[in-house]
Order: structure tokens, then sequence, then C-alpha cells
């Protein structure tokens, strides 16, 4: 069976892996796009000494944020229950009085975030992006990003959509690990960490609520735009799109 690539796919650099910025709000110069090689490893659960917190990452690079399922990953390998899937990478750190955040868009299904081998968050679910505030684990100068997963696939109650340890009919082969962007962002001390839009019975009126980190008064800049309007030539004015 021969492996099919999209244009897409056989055009891809390893070097610019989807560099956009990820999200539609909140976006920030100081982006720093983490796609592109990690290390990586998989063993099996309680292969290693408990008192052996992290194994030897080397069975070779992994291409993020596609999941080693895939061939674009450049694995080509199911992760199966009961095994742990390890990610590594190494990044540069300048203390320059901000915060830095630390985002993965989706990491399939439950996962371990450690900041040179200190536990920093949790997370549980493979559809949902999460962060983390990395600031204290770091030091000047190099760095190291782990990260442990597990995927119980359809042997777990986690949702998994149409995925299967055994593919066949409307089932297609499970997918495992970090499957879209990771990035890194700094952020003043005290930021904006959520916005909430919602609209109220005047329909010429929108609620917003701006979450920040630190729970006191902040400026904050609302810049509202002019919606464009385009006629045809038979139609009235108030056509908006």
């Amino acid at each position: 069976m021969n492996q099919l690539y999209t244009v897409w796919g056989e055009a891809i650099d390893p070097d610019n892996v989807l560099q956009e910025y990820p999200r539609p709000q909140m976006v920030r110069d100081s982006y720093i796009n983490l796609n592109g090689y990690w290390e990586y490893a998989i063993e099996k659960i309680g292969a290693r000494n408990v008192q052996e917190k992290f194994p030897n990452i080397s069975d070779g690079k992994i291409l993020v944020p596609f999941s080693p399922e895939t061939a674009l990953s450049g694995v080509n390998r199911q992760l199966k229950p009961k095994e742990y899937l390890w990610y590594q990478r190494h990044f540069h750190y300048e203390n320059n009085g901000e915060r830095v955040l630390l985002h993965f868009g989706a990491v399939d299904q439950c996962c371990t975030l450690y900041i040179n081998h200190k536990a920093a968050a949790t997370h549980m679910g493979g559809y949902l992006p999460f962060d983390c505030d990395i600031t204290r684990f770091l030091y000047p100068g190099d760095n190291t990003i782990t990260l442990r997963v597990t995927d119980e696939s359809d042997e777990s109650y986690h949702s998994r959509g149409k995925q299967k340890l055994e593919r066949g009919g409307m089932f297609y082969t499970a997918q495992s690990g970090i499957w879209q962007t990771v990035w890194a962002e700094l952020a003043p001390q005290n930021h904006i960490t959520r916005i909430e839009l919602n609209a109220e019975d005047n329909p010429y009126m929108l609620r917003g609520t701006v979450h920040t980190r630190n729970q006191h008064s902040c400026d904050v800049t609302i810049s509202l735009y002019e919606p464009k309007v385009y006629l045809k030539a038979d139609e009235k004015p108030g056509a908006y799109f």
C-alpha cells in the first residue's frame, strides 16, 4: 500500500511548520512558534524503576504538531494503551520581568507538562487547548520542556470522536499526542487572560468582560469599526456583510 500525501504534505518544511498565530483573539507581538522537531520516546508504563522519573528520551525526532501515527510526524507508529509518549525540546530564556505563557492547541488524550523536570501542569481531554504560566520554573539560559502523554483511545471514557484502536467501518485509526500548534508568548505581569462578549436584549449593545491575571483595575482600550456596506444596483442601503 502506497502512502498518499496532499500537495501541502509533500511541500512541508520541517523548519517552518504552521507558523501562523493559532488564536484569533489577544494576538501578542512576542509570539514564539514551537512547532518543528522535538525529541520523543515511547515506553511501556511501569517499564522503569519508580525512582527513575524520566526515561532516556532518545527514540528519535517527531515533527510537531503531527501525531505519531501520521507519516508527516516521521514516526508512523501507534501509541497503545498502557504506554507513555514522551516529548522533549530545549529553548533559551532571558528574564526581562515579563510572564512566559506556554500554549498547547490540543494534546490527545491526557498529559503532564514538566519544565526543567518539575511538574507544571496536567490536562485531560484531546480536543481542547490549554496553557500554563511557566515563569517560576525557568532559569536564565537553556531550559527544557518535557511532555508525558497517555491515550487509552476507545478503552476509556474520554471523548474520542470516531477514533478506534482497530480501524474499520466508520472508525478511523486512533491518533494521539500533540496534534495542534505549540507556542509561547511574553505578557506583562498583569495581562488579559480571557475576553467574554455577550449580546444584550438591545440589538445595538454588546457587553464585554475582560479577565486579567491580577484582580485590580487596569486601563482597557476598545476600538470600534464601522461595518462596510456593499450594495447591488437594485438594493437600498442597509444590507451589511
